[in-house]
């Protein structure tokens, strides 16, 4: 592993996000439809919360798996906002941290992804997946 290798080299770039005022369902559809696991939630364009499939799951109503997915969107929707069950201000790094700084930070903290933020504007994502990849190509 190239100890200073930027993080803009791992960093997903094309992030999928919430908007703070966005219902849960949204996420729901989002985790769903895309399989990512890690959705950061933005007001005006600046990085409030970090809103994880782990997140969404301790509010999916197992004991209710036998209804509609609309039933429960909506039920979810009355009950929930996103600034309820995301984290908020979440763990981020600037643009000018490394591949090591990420890798230390998520292999220490014990969650999976952290933002990349230049001021408070998101610019990308890295997960521990992505770190695995990454040392994949490295051997």
């Amino acid at each position: 592993m190239w100890r200073n290798d930027p993080v803009s080299h791992i960093m997903a770039k094309d992030v999928i996000t919430l908007d703070l005022n966005d219902p849960i369902s949204k996420a729901r559809r989002l985790f769903e439809d895309s399989g990512i696991h890690h959705l950061p939630v933005l007001s005006g364009g600046e990085l409030v919360g970090l809103l994880t499939w782990t997140d969404f799951l301790r509010i999916s109503f197992g004991e209710f798996g036998n209804q509609d997915v609309r039933r429960l969107d909506a039920m979810r929707d009355h009950t929930y906002r996103l600034k309820d069950v995301m984290m908020a201000d979440p763990v981020s790094l600037p643009t000018s941290s490394t591949v090591r700084d990420a890798a230390q930070l998520l292999s220490n903290q014990g969650f999976h992804s952290v933002p990349i933020i230049d001021g408070q504007k998101l610019v990308g994502l890295v997960t521990s997946t992505d770190l695995i990849r990454y040392l994949v190509e490295q051997y």
